[in-house]
């Protein structure tokens, strides 16, 4: 008898460990498809389908255990798909095998999928029985909340909030024009509730919803975005096609300066005009007062002063040039670190204003327990033996004529709510960047969370690169001109204003934060009525 009731439980674990398994590899399938959304796909139909069909799989789990573990599952392949660019810059660190970066991106994503289980485990104990809409509204609220958590824990990982699949095409917005009224995090709930409501109506057969629910969605991507209106600062963009083999090599600093020039000319006599240079722009070191070994290793005039002279008279009479430069701290006679800087020169060579960044990239740009990970054989990915210090935040520039400058310097872009000195708003925001280690995926994604970071603030962002996508994008997100991947041009035109500052500009993240209170009082409140 005993045999017998062994037999039958082993029987009936068996059967529960079927569908449990089942809906392990489906939520690792979802997952992967959610990323499809994200650029250079751009399969938002599809991401949202994914998403909607894991808020289904999620009603089939009991336990708490297997929530946030479908969950954890679901975000492994969606951060693993969707950060598959992080793999490229390992080709470029000499002192690491460029085979480590295969493993760096699903280890990375270890971590990073804990947070859709947080989600999921956060909707289940909302919701504990059942699905339908109630924990659709839970796992959106709980979503908002855990990818803010993701932008700031640890020093935060905000790359890829769902949200993005709902912006449009380089000529309008898309959905993504709600973002001024919510935020990127709420937007992202937003895409969550639509994925869930689409899922929902094809399980239950409501064909005629379904198809209504999708043309209000299309709709909405493809709804014209306003009018262009032109400003009245004029300016030159530059993108040299420099590629990151050549960026960081002192053979090449002299080539690679003359063709960051040639595309600097040639000017209107008597123009006035602001010039862009990208990140990596310049190899001189700028500021006076370092050792003199430093100047000679890295300029051909072994002189600061002659270095920043040579630029003036590239960017002529009545401009003013904002590049980026590495600066150096110098304690005891060596450098002690290195800043990763903007710095703002006018027609005579003086520097007027300068921008230290501030949200630096762990391992790329610093290695966290150094005294512990380099011995063993890990270093940056970036060239140098020093780290990189950070600077004190979001600042703005007064450069006179050429308006009040907003300053983030290549992925201090992707931070949503910290992006503008809350004391004093600028005109536009500056965004340089060397994307050259960023793969085919990486660019495209970048330069879209430039383009939510316009929208939420209504604030222009013009885009320096080395080696692509650099762009002009007005204050609704639209792309006023842009020069693509790996090719070398200039844009010249006049800085789109600045629009009314947004509710989300005057909130920062309280507001998302606020619809995900909301979201999570309606979903129990629709618990408590079923009861």
């Amino acid at each position: 008898m005993k045999s017998e009731l062994k037999a039958q439980r082993v029987i009936l674990a068996r059967e529960i460990e079927r569908p449990s398994r089942r809906r392990r590899f489906a939520a690792l399938g979802l997952g992967l498809l959610s990323a499809m959304g994200f650029q250079p796909l751009g399969l938002w139909p599809l991401a949202l389908l994914a998403m909607g069909g894991f808020v289904l799989l999620l009603a089939g789990a009991e336990a708490r255990r297997e929530a946030f573990l479908l969950g954890w599952l679901f975000g492994f392949a969606h951060f693993t798909f969707g950060n598959n660019w992080i793999a490229t810059a390992f080709t470029y660190q000499a002192e690491m095998p460029a085979i480590l970066g295969w493993a760096a991106v699903p280890l990375l994503s270890l971590y990073l999928a804990i947070y859709p289980g947080l989600a999921a485990l956060g909707a289940r104990l909302l919701t504990p029985k059942g699905g339908g809409i109630a924990l659709a509204i839970a796992f959106a609220g709980c979503w908002i909340v855990t990818e803010w958590m993701r932008a700031w824990v640890f020093t935060g990982y905000a790359w890829n909030p769902f949200g993005m699949v709902l912006l449009g095409s380089f000529s309008r917005p898309g959905i993504a024009a709600l973002a001024p009224w919510m935020g990127t995090y709420a937007l992202s709930g937003l895409a969550v509730l639509l994925g869930c409501l689409g899922a929902l109506l094809a399980a239950r057969k409501q064909f005629v919803l379904l198809v209504l629910l999708g043309v209000a969605v299309t709709g909405g991507m493809l709804w014209p975005a306003p009018p262009d209106a032109d400003g009245t600062l004029r300016y030159t963009l530059v993108q040299p096609d420099i590629r990151q083999e050549q960026l960081n090599e002192s053979p090449f600093f002299e080539q690679n300066f003359r063709k960051t020039a040639q595309l600097t000319y040639p000017r209107r006599p008597g123009e006035h005009r602001l010039v862009l240079w990208p990140e990596s722009g310049v190899p001189d070191y700028l500021l006076d007062g370092y050792p003199q070994r430093y100047y000679d290793s890295m300029t051909a005039f072994g002189d600061p002063h002659l270095a920043r002279l040579r630029i003036a008279r590239v960017i002529g009479a009545d401009s003013l040039l904002m590049t980026g430069t590495v600066d150096l701290e110098i304690r005891h006679g060596r450098a002690a670190a290195a800043r990763n800087a903007v710095t703002a020169l006018n027609d005579k060579g003086e520097v007027v204003a300068g921008y230290d960044k501030a949200h630096l990239v762990p391992y790329g740009e610093y290695l966290p327990m150094r005294w512990l990970l380099e011995p063993i054989g890990f270093s940056r990915l970036v060239p140098g033996a020093i780290d990189f210090w950070p600077g004190s935040g979001p600042r703005t520039l007064d450069l006179g004529r050429w308006g009040q400058a907003g300053i983030q310097i290549c992925y201090e872009i992707i931070f949503s709510g910290s992006v503008v000195d809350p004391e004093k708003r600028p005109d536009y925001i500056f965004n340089p960047s060397n994307d050259g280690w960023f793969g085919s995926f990486g660019p495209p994604q970048h330069f879209a969370q430039a383009r939510m970071r316009a929208i939420e603030e209504g604030l222009p962002v013009l885009r320096a690169t080395t080696t692509g996508i650099s762009g002009v994008i007005d204050g609704h997100g639209v792309v006023r001109e842009y020069v693509p991947q790996r090719v070398a041009g200039r844009l010249d035109g006049l800085v789109p204003p600045a629009l009314a500052p947004t509710l989300f500009s005057h909130m920062g993240n309280r507001l998302p934060l606020a619809w995900a209170g909301l979201l999570v009082v309606a979903a129990i409140a629709l618990r408590l009525r079923r009861r």
